[in-house]
């Protein structure tokens, strides 16, 4: 066996579950290797980039068989102690290859080998240069003696910029030709922290309920607590997470705040810059392979004591983490539903909040059932905000019966009145409804044809505006034909999405300037900046958009809110489907009233009895949840048992079932493990491959958690997984 200091553990980004070994670099490499640190080595016939995470003992691998480490890409770690503990944490739960965790962790510059710190042009006086000074060199040069006298008053030189800004060009020339000064790439020096920053004149009085939010969190740092903040829309939450910011600054410490969507960003992030002096590094998707690499190395040197962002945030290289905050925290966006490393940033953001043993507040006006279920057991402290800030009061809410209403293109004759109302009182209007496009289909009245995707089970959606047929699903598209493609009869759109509700309110108010929110109206950087101004300024009257407006935005002047198409999610086969709807309906509701006018919701519906919608309207989203909660305790469905899902993608249905049917022949699942299936997916084919999934249940986390462990290494084994793609969600969102 090879001794421990020659040997290294690896881990690479494939989808391979183990790290492995490597010699020490040859002793010509000048850098020590440290776990974290990124190496480069050799693996088959190519060369790699991967991180050393530790030194091993042995090695299972004969030592003339080990390959050594080719080179050693940083002089610290990139991933610290905590970041790599939290790492092999969620590779182990979520069962996923760790070395694909890992490489989550890392922006892709930096994944493939970019340097970790930024480099800048600077002078440095190398050896002959230091004893020329203590010489007194040189002595009929005064310029020259103080360019080097600048440059030895730091080891690290002085900035290319900064000299040739302070001193002459032909000095500094003259000193390089005499061999004493040398211009070289180095890496920026470190920002060194300054004074903690205070909060700034732009905050607001806390009321009782705020502060006492803040007096139980401050009450906690310097060890793990989990925290809901549980405000209804508009009670000040975000005024909450500033002081308590302040609070970690002022302790020299770090802070985390995880939002849900880029759209919310821009907003807070004006907020944090306009209250703090200290630097703030922002990430998410939305940002280029340069400006995440920056936002990255900005929080690793310190420079930002502050980080916002989405997901991926949750890894960011906080050193010195001293508050953790997930806004929003019931969003099914901060769970990766797709690809590979499938986690959810706010249950990683629990753990890595306990791990470094700091407060971590989730904040929410429609918590999530497990956020819930974690306050009941004691696990979570509830804070509540039960009341809007300053003089807004909660919106005045009621359903349009639309069995009984008259309907103009998917808007019921009393919202018409409503909006009517509100525009002639100076008011904004808010139009809800999830479901962007045109129309969601194309359909001949003469012989039933439709617009069909052809590669997957669902209608294309009409773009009018755009000409296309678009599925929502896989991104195909098509022309937009006048005539059915069957018959040749005309054929015309059923239904409607927010392009269409945009033109009938034009033709209801055509002197009224609007706003569309979606995902079609919002493209580009800086699309959803400029419409929350259009609004913001009062130029725009109007809003018309998907969930993409319930996330967050303050909008003071909205008094309306139409919900349409409330009851979509009222007989979906999908258990969480009445909780998301709920949610849905809150959090837009939330959008009125936040001002001084009082604020009116009208949710249109054909089931105005429903239980769910009943239950919202009289108890409000905690008397909803508590019914449902128990409805799930009944059934058996999380949060009260534990599920993972082993999903599969294949080219023929039989392929994707015959391979689940397999894994569940195998499994030999204990006495408290279950498996439900295997099914086809509710849409079972979907961008030309056909899907199905096998659902693994229990009451208790570990028992769950051990069978996947050994059941995982033995389904990778069967034959059938090369003709199919696999996957394995733990604690999955959603049902396919």
């Amino acid at each position: 066996m090879s001794r421990a200091a020659d040997v290294w553990r690896v881990v690479l980004d494939m989808p391979l579950r183990r790290p492995f070994d490597y010699l020490a670099p040859k002793e010509n490499c000048v850098t020590r290797i440290t776990p974290g640190m990124r190496v480069r080595v050799p693996f088959g016939g190519q060369r790699l980039i991967g991180i050393a995470t530790q030194a091993a003992s042995e090695s299972a691998i004969a030592p003339e068989r080990l390959k050594p480490i080719l080179d050693v890409l940083d002089t610290a770690p990139v991933l610290d102690e905590s970041l790599r503990t939290l790492l092999m944490w969620a590779a182990d739960y979520y069962h996923h290859p760790i070395g694909e965790v890992f490489a989550a962790a890392l922006p892709k510059a930096l994944r493939g080998g970019g340097g970790a710190l930024a480099l800048s042009r600077r002078w440095i006086a190398n050896a002959a240069g230091r004893a020329a000074a203590q010489s007194g060199e040189p002595r009929r040069a005064p310029q020259q003696r103080r360019i080097l006298q600048h440059l030895l008053q730091n080891d690290a030189g002085a900035g290319a910029s900064e000299v040739s800004v302070l001193f002459p060009g032909a000095a500094v020339r003259a000193l390089a030709q005499r061999g004493w000064i040398e211009l070289t790439d180095a890496p920026a020096p470190a920002a060194v922290a300054g004074p903690a920053p205070t909060l700034g004149s732009g905050g607001f009085e806390l009321n009782a309920e705020q502060r006492a939010a803040v007096d139980a969190v401050n009450g906690a740092f310097g060890g793990f607590a989990a925290f809901l903040l549980h405000g209804i829309t508009g009670s000040g939450k975000t005024e909450v997470y500033l002081h308590l910011v302040e609070r970690a600054l002022s302790a020299g410490r770090g802070a985390l705040i995880l939002v849900p969507e880029i759209g919310l960003t821009p907003q807070l992030v004006g907020r944090f810059r306009a209250r703090f002096a200290a630097p703030l590094a922002v990430l998410h998707s939305g940002l280029g392979d340069r400006e995440r690499l920056q936002a990255w190395r900005a929080a690793f040197t310190s420079e930002a004591r502050i980080v916002l962002g989405t997901r991926s945030a949750v890894f960011a290289p906080l050193g010195s983490l001293g508050l953790v905050i997930v806004d929003e925290e019931h969003d099914p966006s901060f769970k990766q539903h797709e690809g590979g490393f499938r986690y959810s940033a706010r249950d990683l953001a629990v753990v890595r909040a306990q791990q470094a043993g700091v407060p971590i507040v989730l904040g929410s006006a429609t918590p999530a059932f497990e956020t819930l279920y974690n306050v009941s057991a004691g696990r979570y402290q509830r804070l509540s905000l039960p009341r809007r800030t300053a003089q807004a009061q909660a919106p005045r809410i009621a359903l349009i019966d639309l069995r009984t209403s008259a309907v103009h293109c998917g808007i019921a004759a009393p919202a018409i009145e409503a909006i009517e109302r509100h525009l002639r009182a100076q008011g904004q209007v808010l139009v809800f409804l999830n479901r962007r496009g045109y129309a969601p289909t194309l359909l001949c009245t003469a012989c039933g044809w439709s617009s069909v995707c052809r590669e997957c089970d669902a209608r294309m959606t009409v773009h009018q505006a755009a000409a296309r047929l678009r599925c929502h699903h896989c991104g195909a598209e098509e022309p937009l034909p006048q005539r059915c493609a069957q018959c040749g009869f005309a054929a015309r759109p059923v239904g409607q999405g927010t392009e269409r509700i945009e033109e009938k309110l034009a033709e209801l108010f055509p002197e009224v300037a609007r706003v569309r929110l979606d995902r079609d109206a919002v493209r580009k950087k800086g699309d959803m900046e400029a419409a929350m101004q259009r609004m913001a300024s009062g130029e725009a009257r109007i809003l018309i958009g998907t969930q993409m407006v319930t996330k967050g935005h303050d909008f003071p002047n909205v008094t309306l809110v139409v919900v349409l198409n409330a009851d979509r999610g009222l007989f979906s086969t999908d258990f969480r489907a009445p909780e998301r709807l709920a949610q849905t309906i809150v959090q837009v509701a939330g959008r009125a009233g936040r001002g001084e006018k009082p604020g009116e919701v009208l949710i249109q519906t054909e089931f105005p009895d429903h239980p769910l919608l009943k239950s919202l309207l009289a108890e409000g989203y905690d008397g909803f949840a508590r019914a449902a909660l128990l409805e799930r305790q009944q059934a058996s469905w999380p949060p009260y048992t534990r599920l993972a899902a082993v999903r599969t993608s294949a080219k023929s249905a039989a392929a994707a079932l015959k391979f689940l049917t397999e894994a569940r022949r195998i499994a030999r699942a204990p006495a408290r493990v279950r498996l439900l299936g295997p099914v086809p997916a509710a849409m079972a084919k979907r961008a030309g491959r056909y899907h199905a999934q096998l659902l693994i249940e229990s009451r208790e986390r570990g028992a769950l958690q051990r069978f996947l462990t050994r059941w995982i290494e033995e389904i990778e084994q069967l034959p059938s997984g090369r003709h199919v793609r696999w996957a394995l969600d733990v604690d999955p969102l959603e049902l396919f």
